[in-house]
């Protein structure tokens, strides 16, 4: 499984111009389900960011995770993060199919509410406009290939 995570200020997520998602200070969570992701990927996945420690402190150093920051998270699905980028156009094969990656994507989005974060949500699969306001700028990638 694959994720971005941006620490936001702010962040939205329009389709067709209504707003379905919206978060103040936080986390906009794009995340790609993989070919042959199971739960122990998405649980491995969600555990990690609810522990990162990527929020200030009182002192101002990122020292506390979303969930001490008493922040939110916005979490997008982004089958993109799966581009197989050998040639000049990319290709998603690497990208679990729709019917495998919706269930795990609904099961990211229960693991990250289970860790005590408030979650918004884009809408699996829909065309959408995400709008946000990157804090710092703090912009991080994972892969539970890494991790």
């Amino acid at each position: 499984m694959r994720a971005v995570l941006q620490r936001v200020s702010q962040a939205s997520v329009t389709i067709a111009g209504d707003t379905v998602g919206q978060i103040d200070q936080g986390l906009l969570i794009l995340v790609c389900a993989m070919a042959g992701d199971t739960h122990a990927e998405v649980d491995r996945l969600a555990a990690k960011i609810a522990k990162l420690r990527i929020f200030k402190d009182a002192d101002g150093k990122m020292n506390l995770p979303v969930t001490e920051a008493g922040q939110a998270a916005l979490i997008v699905s982004q089958f993109t993060l799966a581009a197989d980028l050998r040639g000049n156009r990319p290709g998603f094969s690497p990208a679990a199919p729709p019917d495998i990656a919706k269930p795990l994507y609904e099961h990211f989005c229960n693991r990250i509410t289970a860790a005590g974060i408030s979650v918004q949500t884009g809408v699996f699969g829909a065309d959408m406009a995400v709008l946000l306001h990157n804090d710092g700028p703090v912009t991080i990638w994972l892969d539970t290939d890494t991790l």
